[in-house]
């Protein structure tokens, strides 16, 4: 190789990126006005990821988009979607998780588990699509729009799915916030069973912040790690998930036929972030702009879900998913108290 060539390889590196970064220019807008009217309205329950993609939809459904933006966005749908994900595992540390209790861990992960299954069941029962079951299983018993949005990573529902997913889980998630505080005393729970039982029942994380620190501290501290715990067990859900798909896809297909579902195995990369997170300690400013890189990232790739959904789409899936998400809701809140009793919270 010559000189020249060898100079001139950046150059045609560069050149390769152009069709994407209008897209990308479009997505990382929306991310950032999203960002800024959180901080300027200081609300921090107020999801940047759900911002993004009602933002997103907006423009979506009020804007014909030229075709010079689909690349970019494309891009931000997978790629940096999957860089969302994986820095996500940097918020969280084994040492968090463990400080919880065996108790405690078994009654997240049970009603975790629960409630995903009986949501499976009742969306068939319900006549759900099954693509639109499973996103708005996995919000509802997981971390609300980033577990649809990394459970679509397998499940490959449209991006209606995902919108309708992430409206059930804002919805529901944001009543809990405002309720739950109100029910601790009648429901006579102490500081830390009312943070473990917001932390393994509500939906958004910030919902969770939001509600769990009404309750004092300590009721703060648990919600937080016990959501957090949640999180972590993202990882083995969607794994889980497309393990099966890969199996009913088989059994569909046939013997000797190629499977297309994809593995996701970028949350092996969430999982080694976590071991990093916890084996190094990270600059607390470090730690924060980690935090909001995050946020940014995710909040683009739900931007870009949002301009590739059809409001009249959306519309078209009718009652029954919103249903759904209803029952889900009713189903984990009950189901968690039922288990912290249960373990003697």
């Amino acid at each position: 190789m010559s000189f020249s060539d060898w100079a001139e390889r950046p150059y045609s590196s560069l050149s390769g990126l152009k069709p994407f970064l209008p897209g990308l220019a479009l997505t990382a807008a929306i991310a950032a006005v999203a960002l800024a009217i959180r901080s300027a309205t200081g609300w921090m329950a107020l999801s940047p990821l759900i911002l993004s993609i009602i933002l997103g939809m907006l423009i979506r459904n009020t804007i014909a988009l030229p075709q010079i933006v689909e690349t970019g966005i494309q891009f931000s749908l997978k790629r940096i979607l999957r860089a969302g994900i994986i820095l996500l595992g940097l918020q969280v540390t084994i040492a968090q998780i463990l400080s919880l209790g065996g108790s405690a861990l078994i009654m997240v992960t049970l009603t975790l588990v629960t409630t995903f299954l009986a949501m499976r069941l009742a969306g068939r029962l319900m006549g759900v699509d099954r693509q639109l079951t499973d996103l708005i299983a996995a919000g509802t018993s997981v971390c609300g729009a980033s577990a649809v949005i990394a459970a679509n990573t397998v499940v490959r529902g449209r991006q209606e799915h995902v919108a309708y997913a992430v409206a059930c889980v804002t919805l529901f998630g944001s009543i809990s916030m405002i309720a739950y505080p109100l029910l601790a005393a009648p429901l006579g729970l102490d500081e830390r069973a009312y943070g473990l039982w917001s932390g393994a029942t509500i939906h958004e994380v910030a919902q969770v912040v939001a509600a769990s620190f009404q309750a004092g501290d300590v009721a703060g501290q648990f919600g937080t790690i016990s959501k957090l715990a949640r999180v972590v067990l993202l990882a083995p859900l969607i794994m889980t998930l497309a393990l099966a798909m890969r199996s009913d896809a088989g059994s569909d297909t046939g013997e000797g036929q190629r499977v297309s579902t994809p593995m996701p195995w970028f949350v092996l990369g969430f999982i080694a972030m976590m071991l990093v997170n916890s084996a190094v300690s990270i600059p607390v400013d470090m730690s924060r702009h980690i935090v909001m890189l995050t946020n940014f990232l995710l909040s683009m790739a739900l931007a870009a879900m949002g301009l590739q959904a059809n409001i009249g789409k959306l519309r078209a899936e009718g009652w029954r998913p919103l249903a759904l998400g209803a029952f889900g809701w009713i189903f984990i809140a009950t189901f968690g108290y039922a288990a912290l009793k249960l373990f003697g919270f």
